[in-house]
């Protein structure tokens, strides 16, 4: 800038502040002079006396950054090598500097702060300021970044080059204006396709995701695959950016109304599977009714042959609740006992026989006792008390007297596989898993229904999602626990 008297004044590259040393001030430009404001006054040709003020010139118009998915697509821009401000303009000896253009030579400032060849380096970085700018957006137009800001913003560049205080090849920079300004139009056009194909593969993405889940929710009993799935396309849902808010909030809607859909019928399965429980005990019921009023029978040949139907008929009756369970076989079993204990009894001729079978089942229980170890080896006590039972129903009967020590052994290692097997059960219980598991979907829902309120400033909705989400996490805490306990 110039003061009354005609003379430059620089500006603080830190502070902004006008400084001046001596009659003149060297000017340092800072990032307001690379967008053109040009701090130093041209003098008009034939009136260069230093004492005489004059308007300043005007200053061409910054140009700001243009946001946009630059930052998605970045393309380097290269600061353009110094250019050599000698070969386009000059500095006379009182001061005034010219530029050459294909107009001719033009006044485009004074140089008060120093020799010459320091005013015509001024000149030239001022250009190199410039076409720095420019060559920022030419990067952002081939990028495809707001091509109608940056012709707004070459349009302005170009406006003000003619009266801008630089020295360099203005020609050339006005030519890369144009070319910017030209092409604009035809970048703004590919960069709003390239959005609506981009929009589009990803709305073909959701929907593609949309209608798996739709599929899963109408047909898959795989439960515990199908929600893993659901759960993956849900993540995967959260990836995909860029679709039409409308188009977006449908498709939501059926994935949110199939997940809704799937734990229906996942619920009602197991509802029906708790239903066929409870009908195996009722059944079972029935046969330990039936087993007692056979316990007393001394049709020996037809009774035992009633007792192996009706323990075909329990087998195939199902699991009823696990409690329940054990207490019936309890009963149906000693019902059994009584009957077979009292065709033994009626055997007595064959003591000798039963005492020989007794010392042998003595024998198989010692050579097993140290073998079936389940906290050892699961599977190999399953199979060895498999062994063993064959092998001892192979043995035959025992005297009446050996029956409970002898079978007492054997119920003891009966009794530790299934224990170790129902403990195992009890772990990895796929129901109680499952409850935990749906509880969890539940609190995810909730914390996502809380964050579209709080995002959508609907905070007291918020605010229910979250309490709701928060006695969600307490059920499934409560079901984890449980299980772990066990």
């Amino acid at each position: 800038m110039t003061d009354n008297n005609g003379i430059e004044k620089a500006t603080h590259p830190d502070t902004g502040t006008a400084q001046q040393s001596g009659n003149s001030t060297a000017h340092r430009p800072t990032p307001a002079d690379a967008a053109g404001h040009a701090e130093a006054t041209p003098r008009e040709s034939g009136t260069p006396k230093p004492g005489t003020h004059k308007p300043d010139s005007p200053k061409p118009h910054a140009v700001k950054p243009v946001p946009g998915p630059a930052a998605e697509h970045p393309v380097p821009v290269t600061a353009p090598a110094g250019s050599d401000p000698a070969k386009w303009g000059r500095v006379d000896e009182d001061g005034t500097a010219w530029v050459r253009t294909a107009d001719g030579e033009r006044i485009v400032g004074s140089w008060q702060a120093g020799d010459a060849a320091e005013g015509l380096a001024h000149f030239g970085r001022r250009f190199d300021d410039l076409a720095t700018e420019v060559a920022l957006l030419e990067a952002r137009l081939a990028a495809g970044t707001d091509a109608r800001k940056a012709k707004t913003a070459a349009t302005a560049l170009a406006e003000s080059l003619p009266t801008a205080a630089v020295i360099g090849d203005v020609d050339g920079l006005a030519r890369r204006l144009q070319a910017i300004i030209e092409h604009s139009d035809e970048a703004a056009a590919h960069a709003k396709e390239e959005k609506e194909r981009t929009r589009h593969e990803q709305t073909e993405r959701k929907e593609t995701l949309v209608a798996e889940a739709e599929q899963i929710a109408a047909d898959s009993t795989q439960w515990k695959a199908a929600g893993d799935r659901l759960r993956e396309i849900l993540d995967e849902w959260k990836t995909i950016r860029g679709v039409d808010r409308k188009v977006d909030d449908a498709l939501w809607r059926r994935f949110s109304k199939a997940r809704e859909s799937f734990n229906r019928r996942r619920g009602a399965h197991f509802a029906e599977l708790d239903r066929e429980r409870a009908s195996a005990k009722t059944r079972k019921e029935e046969l330990c009714l039936r087993a007692e009023e056979l316990s007393g029978s001394t049709d020996w040949a037809g009774t035992a042959a009633v007792f192996r139907d009706l323990l075909s008929e329990w087998k195939a009756s199902g699991r009823a609740p696990r409690e329940a369970d054990e207490q019936l076989w309890r009963r149906f079993k000693s019902a059994q006992d009584v009957f077979f204990a009292a065709r033994n009894a009626a055997a007595s001729e064959r003591d000798a026989e039963f005492e020989h079978n007794a010392t042998a089942k003595e024998e198989l229980l010692r050579s097993y006792e140290g073998v079936i170890d389940p906290a050892h080896d699961l599977d190999a006590a399953r199979t060895g008390l498999r062994d063993l039972l064959e092998r001892w129903d192979a043995l035959g009967k025992v005297p009446r007297e050996r029956i409970q020590e002898l079978e007492g052994r054997l119920r003891t290692l009966e009794k530790r596989v299934r224990d170790a097997v129902d403990a195992q059960w009890r772990r990895t219980d796929p129901e109680a898993m499952a409850r935990a598991a749906q509880f969890r979907e539940r609190v995810a829902q909730f914390e996502e229904q809380a964050a579209k309120a709080q995002a959508a400033g609907r905070t007291r909705d918020a605010e229910k999602a979250l309490e709701q989400a928060k006695q969600w996490r307490e059920w499934a805490e409560a079901a984890e626990g449980a299980v772990s306990q066990r």
